[in-house]
């Protein structure tokens, strides 16, 4: 059986990029060949990537060092998004790792549940080690201790220029063969409908065998030469304007992300060692683009410069592998920017291509199948977490029956039901449960064979052992001046 060897990326910015590095990362030595199409950027001075924890996990098998990313890109840590109201009033924490750890050898919520109904007034984030270090301006470096109370996370602000321009190079070192282009356009065969090759400027043709389509919203080849149609989400989120800016940098820079509600949207707060990006999200039914402007500069309460307005857009395409063309990143799907998912959703692409690979040179329906099966669960999980913050927040949006299952479960009994393919986890689905004002009726009666002084032991331990932990560790300014001063 004949292999597949010419793999030919057409697109732009980190969907071009970070593709290419794990491709080429993960084929080489299969014989396969990385070709980069890359087309004009559609980043802004002021862009900044807002990755999930998953992606430090796939920086490490790229072999790219933390201490070369973050002192090129002037990045941070961050331990998970601060959200607050409109009232100026946190609400929640969504923190990157575990809520509370075993009590009795059984699970900690049921237990902070029944504490509560018997007069206990600590809340559940009080009993996060990164969402306390976070707030109290502290790096949470793992130890053995830590990893035996439970899951700590962090992820990364990346200004998005800098970032491109590093993972790019990093393509480079790695073999990938690289074309820069102003226009492409396919070459379609006659005989198989396949994408024959790429035709760049009107004088180059770039043959291959598969195609991934990299380029973004525009998806030039999934759906603009292949007609795959794109279904819209417009209705699960009430934001259909984005405006990205940039002010100064904070004197002290917060591990966290911090997201601040008002009347006609959110502002969200991106510190990185370059500056603050600032998302300002609105519904341009409710306001004009300088009124949203004008709420940005108010409610970050920065100067704010480099400004750009963009269209948001939440929507799939149907089928995200059609044919020799596979959709990665915002040519397959884009959402609403709140819980920033974008790369996370780029990155899941790939792991799922890389799975189903074709063995041969043809591909198989059954691969194309599975590949689109698997991709739509896992955009429509991440959709839902991001529907549950507006539906919550008594936004007018559109929910799936799942989602729907979710909270009503939750309601009944403290529960969260996880599907196939769910990207966050059980933590991450009570810290917004729960931090949006929604409180089980009952708990797992499994809880109530804890003795109330062993309860009551338990939760004063974990407290006392996160203030002493959190205390150990480094301020986050001290350990981003270590590595980088």
């Amino acid at each position: 059986m004949s292999a597949l060897t010419k793999v030919v990326i057409v697109g732009r910015d980190i969907d071009l990029w970070l593709s290419a590095c794990v491709l080429q990362t993960a084929l080489y030595r299969s014989g396969v060949s990385v070709t980069a199409i890359e087309l004009p950027t559609q980043l802004h001075a002021a862009d900044v990537y807002v990755t999930l924890p998953a992606l430090e996990a796939l920086h490490k098998r790229l072999r790219i060092e933390e201490p070369e990313l973050l002192a090129a890109t002037r990045g941070v840590f961050s331990l998970g998004q601060n959200f607050v109201g409109a009232d100026g009033r946190q609400t929640y924490f969504h923190a990157y790792g575990a809520y509370g750890s075993a009590i009795d050898y059984k699970a900690f919520f049921p237990h902070w549940l029944r504490a509560r109904s018997l007069g206990a007034n600590a809340s559940l984030e009080d009993f996060s080690l990164t969402a306390t270090a976070a707030k109290h301006g502290r790096m949470l470096v793992p130890d053995r201790a830590t990893e035996n109370y439970g899951r700590t996370d962090y992820a990364y602000h990346l200004p998005a220029v800098e970032y491109v321009r590093f993972v790019k190079g990093r393509a480079q070192r790695l073999g990938v063969t690289v074309h820069q282009a102003q226009t492409a356009g396919c070459t379609i065969d006659p005989l198989t409908g396949d994408v024959a090759a790429m035709s760049l400027d009107q004088d180059r043709r770039i043959g291959g065998q598969l195609f991934i389509d990299a380029s973004g919203p525009e998806a030039l080849l999934i759906g603009s030469s292949l007609g795959v149609p794109r279904e819209s989400w417009r209705d699960s989120s009430p934001i259909d304007r984005v405006i990205v800016a940039s002010g100064d940098a904070f004197a002290s820079i917060p591990a966290h992300a911090e997201i601040r509600a008002h009347a006609n949207g959110w502002v969200g707060l991106y510190p990185s060692r370059s500056c603050t990006h600032v998302i300002e999200a609105y519904s341009s039914t409710r306001c004009s683009a300088s009124e949203a402007m004008a709420a940005a500069a108010a409610v970050s309460r920065l100067a704010l410069q480099n400004a750009a307005i963009r269209i948001c857009d939440p929507g799939i395409r149907t089928r995200a592998w059609e044919r020799n063309v596979v959709a990665v990143g915002g040519a397959a799907c884009t959402f609403d920017p709140v819980h920033s998912v974008q790369v996370q959703a780029l990155q899941m692409g790939l792991v799922h291509l890389l799975s189903l690979f074709p063995a041969g040179e043809q591909v198989s329906g059954a691969e194309r199948a599975e590949f689109n099966r698997v991709s739509r669960l896992s955009f429509e999980r991440l959709r839902d977490f991001q529907v549950a913050h507006y539906l919550l927040n008594r936004c007018e949006v559109h929910a799936s029956a799942e989602l729907l299952h979710k909270i009503v479960t939750f309601r009944a009994r403290g529960e969260v039901p996880l599907y196939e393919h769910e990207t966050f986890s059980l933590d991450s689905w009570l810290a917004q449960f729960i931090g949006n004002g929604q409180l089980p009726e009952s708990y797992d009666p499994a809880a109530d064979g804890t003795a109330p002084d062993l309860l009551k032991a338990e939760l004063k331990r974990m407290l006392r052992f996160i203030k002493d932990k959190v205390l150990e560790q480094t301020t986050h300014d001290a350990y981003l001046q270590r590595w980088w001063p």
